[in-house]
């Protein structure tokens, strides 16, 4: 049976390959099906026409990949609650969760053994999964399910004028040595040289304000300008340092080291390097009062942020922490206890976390950010704690990030 298994793979192959290489009818640049369009598709499918199928046909396996379908090494395919399972096998096959239940039997679409399985899924679901043809595995893996809908203002509109974005590299740095990082400076529309602005400073930045990104801070950042409901502001999003032999895209060795080390270093590369060379750079000059200098970041990049604004009250005072990794990676899980031993400081932070964030041998997220919480209303901290069901990452954060801004900057203008 696992012969006439790859025979049939390999005729299949060969087949949809000579059907690519002479058709050429895929237009340049055409977005990939999505799993509810395939939903939507199977559902129409039995009383389609044949090439209606075949087209449909065609596009799953360019969404899976052929060899991956073949091979067993398709993974789900998750769009909002949406889950599209897909196998390339001559014998029926089913989706199963992994305590067993069944989740759905495949439906076969056109000829050469392609099943498919589109679900819809309880929204924040994790769990694994395997599929099997005639009660042997053929593939497993684990299905992650978080959606989040943007608010307006995370969304380009229209009459709202658009920042620039400049770009440099810096690879000259001290306080960390044999680093390589990317900065990309964020200007609010009509910005002119010597124009005095407020600051905000991101970790993991190339992804935070990339206007397609899950976060998009840069059309945030527009919308609320234009809008006034936060002042004009000056963005510096910056990358953790990867070694010079590092390809950029790659996870940045330094990141750990930079991100959840306590102490002074990182606000030290901010103060003495990065920051001056964005002013020299971009001809920005920033506001002297502390009250206008803010920080942000997500997990690593999230005690990052407190880390600064808690060495240098004296110059950032506004803090923007999401899935914060307050827990022992490098010794942050102190920080609640600091809290309360320490003078208050004047820094407002701005805190957001979720139940379903990790929880492993460093520590559970959630009741790192509960501690935190606690600490600082104890201390009488301005501070705000918002909670929701996410997993560790951006996706919590981006709906909310427009109401945080608001918040962190309401008292500067």
């Amino acid at each position: 049976m696992r012969l006439c298994s790859h025979v049939s793979a390999f005729f299949l192959i060969a087949a949809f390959s000579a059907t690519q290489v002479c058709g050429q009818n895929k237009p340049a640049g055409m977005p990939p099906i999505t799993p509810r369009q395939i939903g939507s598709g199977m559902a129409k499918a039995a009383g389609a026409a044949p090439e209606a199928q075949k087209e449909l046909h065609d596009k799953v396996v360019r969404l899976f990949g052929l060899k991956n379908l073949t091979q067993g090494r398709a993974g789900a395919k998750i769009e909002a609650t949406t889950v599209a399972w897909a196998i390339i096998d001559p014998k029926p096959a089913r989706v199963l969760h992994e305590d067993g239940a069944l989740i759905g039997e495949m439906t076969a679409l056109g000829e050469g053994g392609l099943q498919v399985l589109v679900r819809e899924m309880p929204n924040f679901a994790e769990f694994g999964y395997r599929v099997e043809s005639e009660g042997m595995p053929r593939m497993a893996g684990t299905v992650h399910v978080e959606h989040f809908d943007y608010t307006a203002d995370s969304l380009p509109k229209k009459g709202v004028p658009q920042g620039r974005l400049e770009r440099f590299e810096w690879a000259a740095s001290k306080v960390f040595p044999d680093t390589v990082r990317e900065v990309t400076v964020y200007l609010p529309a009509g910005h002119q040289p010597g124009e005095e602005t407020c600051l905000m400073v991101w970790q993991d930045g190339s992804r935070h304000v990339d206007p397609n990104g899950a976060l998009r801070a840069s059309v945030v950042f527009d919308n609320l300008i234009h809008q006034k409901e936060m002042p004009r502001t000056v963005g510096v999003f910056i990358d953790p340092g990867r070694r010079p032999n590092q390809k950029k895209g790659t996870k940045a060795a330094n990141r750990g080291f930079e991100y959840d080390s306590l102490g002074d270093a990182y606000s030290r590369l901010l103060l003495e390097e990065i920051l001056p060379e964005v002013e020299k750079r971009c001809q920005a000059k920033f506001r002297a009062e502390p009250e206008a200098w803010a920080i942000g970041g997500g997990s690593s990049g999230g005690i990052c942020s407190f880390t600064v604004a808690w060495e240098r009250p004296d110059k950032f005072r506004k803090v923007l922490s999401w899935v914060g990794s307050f827990v022992d990676l490098k010794g942050g899980h102190v920080y609640p206890s600091l809290v309360r031993l320490t003078e208050r400081k004047p820094v407002r932070v701005y805190l957001l976390d979720g139940e379903n964030d990790i929880d492993n041998k460093f520590g559970n997220w959630p009741i790192a950010n509960k501690q935190m919480e606690a600490a600082l209303r104890y201390m009488g901290y301005d501070f705000r704690m918002d909670w929701t069901q996410c997993f560790h990452g951006s996706k919590g954060m981006a709906p909310n990030l427009p109401e945080a801004l608001r918040w962190l900057w309401r008292d500067v203008r």
